[in-house]
């Protein structure tokens, strides 16, 4: 076993590995750009203090957003996303830095920018490097850990169907240890089945890593039997519950006040994710005002020359947390009232919607207002879309974990939008689509995620034949 057990066995020395290499790249890739840009080898002083500083902040930077953190059994891709994530947090650390020490006016902003593509393209060609290393290494039967599962119900053979797909996690079953007294019926692929008694002896003599107890539902109190029974062994112990039947959000393990809890309907935006995802709303936001004021200064106008009336629309709609909050849009209605507590749905030949309106509507342009809700701090540009207060009410009595989808902010456009689900929701099933798309982003949220949801909507939404 001594072969399979070579890099696992010094995987802390790969951990060091890996970030001297990414401290060398980081350097090397800053003193390219400023050979090519200022046609030197010679660096000034000024220009290596700013290298290493770099590289001191790429290694914290990737240490908080866990790049140094095991990305066994994970897709690379998704590696890569955080990897340049990270990376374009030094860059903007770097230029704030810069700007508060007014020392920006020393380094060229070509080498500026030019470090930050090469670094970017050399952090990943690397980090691809070791990832097919790693994965042909895996093929080798190098770089394994050996795993046993404890269960024998559908838990169990849902785990190692799982696991055997994806074998180029480096995750290699050993054997399945069933509770019951016979084998199970339903055989686990070509995985050797044991009765349990004989889990200890074989956990000692064939080195294995870890043992996964994949119990099925209801078993759960045969735990603390199965830690007593390898509490001679330093193996590994993880647990796999059964918890598919559940609807969850956001599922993870934390520890509170020294308590290991598991989350199952918890906030994705706490923590660094809440900062980046507020660094990126605000600077976004600031931007696309800067760029499109012009553009609603005319609209504006044509709101007002189209029929009396104030320019905005203002209602209230719930926010975070399911808050009360006020969201602008371009008035596009003539004025009218509504019973209280009435919201009628806009439809295709509503005689209330002006013909300006209606080329705001169809353009999303009556939208734009909402880039001063996100600098308030009371929507993000994406996030799932707020609906009337009224319809709150009536859907959340309708639709499965219809509020949890006010765990984050609401959003200008949303994962719903951007596949199709905008406009009137008019029947039950149209909302439950919303719904489950909106969960489904606040579970995946990612700032790549809300990058690309941003380019989706421009190309699909802003000319959506849904929208009246």
């Amino acid at each position: 076993m001594l072969r399979k057990s070579r890099f696992r066995e010094h995987s802390s020395l790969l951990s060091g590995v890996t970030r001297a290499l990414d401290a060398l790249v980081v350097i090397l890739a800053g003193w390219t750009a400023y050979a090519i840009r200022l046609e030197s080898w010679g660096l000034p002083q000024r220009y290596q203090i700013a290298l290493l500083l770099g590289a001191l902040l790429t290694l914290v930077a990737f240490s908080a957003l866990g790049i140094y953190h095991s990305w066994r059994g994970r897709p690379t891709s998704a590696q890569l996303r955080q990897l340049l994530l990270a990376w374009l947090l030094v860059g903007g650390a770097l230029m704030v830095l810069g700007v508060a020490t007014k020392t920006n006016v020393l380094f060229s902003r070509g080498w500026m920018a030019l470090w930050l593509g090469f670094g970017g393209l050399a952090l990943v060609a690397a980090r691809g490097v070791m990832a097919v290393t790693l994965r042909e290494t895996r093929k080798r039967g190098w770089n394994l850990r050996r795993i046993v599962l404890v269960g024998s119900g559908p838990q169990a053979t849902a785990v190692a169907r799982q696991l055997e797909e994806s074998a180029w996690s480096g995750l290699e079953i050993a054997a399945l240890f069933y509770e019951a007294r016979r084998p199970p019926v339903e055989k686990c692929g070509q995985i050797p089945a044991y009765p349990l008694a004989r889990l200890p002896d074989f956990v000692e003599r064939q080195s294995i890593d870890e043992v996964w107890l994949t119990l099925s539902a209801g078993s759960e109190h045969r735990i603390p039997e199965l830690l007593d029974q390898l509490r001679h062994s330093t193996v590994g112990i993880r647990y796999v519950p059964s918890i598919e039947n559940f609807r969850l959000l956001n599922p993870a393990i934390s520890e509170v006040a020294g308590m290991a809890v598991l989350d199952l309907n918890v906030s994705p935006m706490q923590g660094i994710n809440r900062i980046l995802k507020a660094i990126e709303d605000r600077v976004l936001a600031v931007v696309i005002l800067a760029l499109i004021s012009p553009l609603m200064l005319a609209i504006a106008l044509g709101v007002k020359l189209g029929s009396p009336g104030p320019v905005l629309f203002k209602q209230r709609r719930n926010g975070c947390d399911g808050k009360p909050i006020k969201v602008y849009k371009f008035r596009t209605m003539v004025l009218h009232e509504e019973p209280e507590g009435t919201v009628t749905q806009a439809s295709s030949d509503d005689p209330r919607i002006t013909r300006f309106g209606a080329f705001l509507r169809r353009s999303s342009l009556d939208e734009l207002p909402q880039f001063i809700n996100v600098l308030q701090g009371r929507m993000s540009i994406v996030g799932p879309r707020p609906h009337a207060l009224a319809h709150n009410e009536y859907y959340k009595h309708r639709v499965e974990a219809y509020m949890w989808r006010h765990c984050v902010k609401p959003g200008i456009t949303g994962w719903a939008q951007v596949n199709g689900y905008r406009g009137p929701t008019d029947t039950l099933e149209k909302m439950e689509r919303r719904v489950e798309h909106d969960l489904w982003y606040i579970d995946n949220w990612s700032l790549w995620l809300d990058l690309k949801i941003i380019a989706l909507t421009v190309v699909r939404v802003l000319w959506d034949r849904n929208a009246y």
